[in-house]
Parts: structure tokens; C-alpha cells; sequence
């Protein structure tokens, strides 16, 4: 299967209920072994999930390097508990490896690998998909191919100065196949971002460097979500796309939204079961 179903034949109640077993496969998953990434796995899911079930990401589960797929890059490397869950969901490996996780002899690390099938890039130390992105999306330029590159950053990530550099490259090269998706839930790894080292304007600073901008007020709603990438696939802008979805950290963790702690903490006892509860 070349796509997976598209967002015509895909409704909202649908997404939505995958998305919460999405989230509860991944929280099983990082309570199992007592460390993840919770925070941002869970800032990013919905996107992810109308990105794999919504018909957006062109792919092919049973022929992972298919060469008329899109590229899927999660620079935010330590946000891939949930796309493991989404990747053993639509069998690109078995889900039995998900109990694995972050053990010794498993594929699964803590950050994405390209080791795992469905991953293209390993990343992790912050601030080079976007860079990797890039290049890869000149090539399919120069090459005149079709496929699209989509590249999903956290917002600390942005703090990084290699990513303002890709950002000059795929502006000035006129990269209209690459789409970057900040995952804005405005929280680093220990502190709001605004007060380590603050982004605002941030759409601003990408129409600086030559990129369209579009921002989604909810990226945990679906209806806002497919809004922006409607087109993705027939734009007529040169510029390379930039989509800002403002998200929550922690998203369906009362002990978890919105708190610094978010980044790597796994509840455990009681709080654990409670968080379950919340998730069901």
C-alpha cells in the first residue's frame, strides 16, 4: 500500500480515537521501562497521526525505501516514543518490539535511529534534520522528482544556530518541496523557551529568511491541522513552508501539561495509575 487511506475517506472521530490509543500505546510503552519522553512525544502526536492515517505522508509500510515516498524527518529525536507506537501500528516492524524499548538488545532507543524501519535520519544531538532536510529536498529539486520532505522541530530546538542556517539555505534555494513543522509548545528541556532564550517574533524570523509561514492556534485539533496542508501537495509558492502548530507539552497528563518537569519525567506509583486513567 502505497498511501495510507486519505483524509476524504479518513473522518475526524476516527483520527481522534487513534490518536488517544496512540497515546496510551506510548505511554504503556515509556512506563514499562520507567524513562522517555512523554513531554514532547505527546505535544506532537496529533500532527503525527494526520501526517500517518490522514493521507498527508506519501510512504509505503511494506517497501520502507519506495523512491516515490516522502521523507519524514523528526529532528526532535527524543520525541519518537509515539512514532515508534505508529510505526509498529502500520507494520513497519512488529509491535511486539514497542515491550523492548529503550533495553539492552532493543532497536529502540531513547532518540529516533535510521536502524528502525520508517526512520530516515537518526537524530537526537539538536538542530541538524532541518539542515539534512534541506539537502535532501535540493536533490529531489534538481532531479525534478515529485516527493516531498517534511521536517518536524521542537521550538528549543530553534534556539540552535544551525537551524537559522538551513533555514537561509532552503529559503535562498527556493526549496517549495520542504515543509518544516515547529512543534511550538514553548517549553525546552528545563525552562519556558521565552525565558532561556526567547523566539518571538517567531514567525517573523522565518518570513525573514525566505520561507511562507502558517500557523495552527491548535495542533492538537484535526479540522486545523488538515487546514494547513490542504495544498501542501500543489502549492505555487517558491518558498519553502514553514507550519508553527501551537501545541501542549505533555498533552492528556494533568501531572505532566504545561510544566518544565515535562521534558523526561515518567509517573510512576500512584500518579502513574491515575495518569492511566486520564488516558482511557
Amino acid at each position: 500500500m502505497k498511501n495510507i487511506s486519505s483524509k476524504e475517506t479518513v473522518s475526524i472521530q476516527s483520527l481522534e480515537k487513534k490518536a488517544k490509543e496512540i497515546r496510551l500505546k506510548t505511554f504503556e510503552m515509556v512506563t514499562n521501562v520507567g524513562k522517555g519522553h512523554l513531554g514532547g512525544s505527546f505535544s506532537n502526536l496529533e500532527i503525527l497521526v494526520a501526517l500517518y492515517y490522514g493521507g498527508i505522508l506519501r510512504f509505503d509500510a511494506k517497501n520502507p525505501k519506495w523512491e516515490g515516498r516522502d521523507i519524514f524527518i523528526l529532528s526532535k529525536g527524543h520525541a519518537s516514543n509515539s512514532l515508534y507506537v505508529i510505526l509498529a501500528d502500520l507494520e513497519f516492524f512488529h509491535e511486539s518490539e514497542l515491550e523492548k524499548f529503550s533495553q539492552d538488545g532493543s532497536f529502540l532507543g531513547q532518540h529516533s535511529e535510521a536502524i528502525v524501519s520508517g526512520i530516515e535520519v537518526g537524530t537526537g544531538s539538536l538542530g541538524h534534520g532541518l539542515g539534512v532536510g534541506g539537502g535532501m529536498a535540493l536533490g529531489n529539486k534538481i532531479d525534478g522528482k515529485d516527493n516531498l520532505v517534511f521536517v518536524m522541530l521542537g521550538d528549543g530546538e530553534c534556539q540552535e544556530g544551525s537551524v537559522w542556517e538551513a533555514a537561509m539555505f532552503a529559503g535562498h534555494h527556493e526549496l517549495y518541496n520542504l515543509i518544516a513543522i515547529v512543534d511550538r509548545n514553548k517549553l525546552g528541556s528545563e525552562d519556558f523557551t521565552e525565558n532561556t532564550c526567547k523566539l518571538e517574533p517567531f514567525a517573523d524570523k522565518w518570513r525573514d529568511f525566505g520561507w511562507e509561514v502558517k500557523e495552527i492556534k491548535d495542533g492538537h485539533s484535526f479540522p486545523e491541522i488538515f487546514e494547513v496542508f490542504k495544498d501542501c501537495r500543489n502549492r505555487k509558492n517558491p518558498k519553502p513552508l514553514m507550519i508553527i502548530a501551537n501545541t501542549i507539552k505533555g498533552k492528556g497528563l494533568s501531572c505532566l501539561e504545561n510544566l518544565p518537569k515535562a521534558h523526561h519525567t515518567v509517573p510512576r506509583g500512584e500518579e502513574a495509575e491515575r495518569s492511566r486513567k486520564e488516558l482511557l
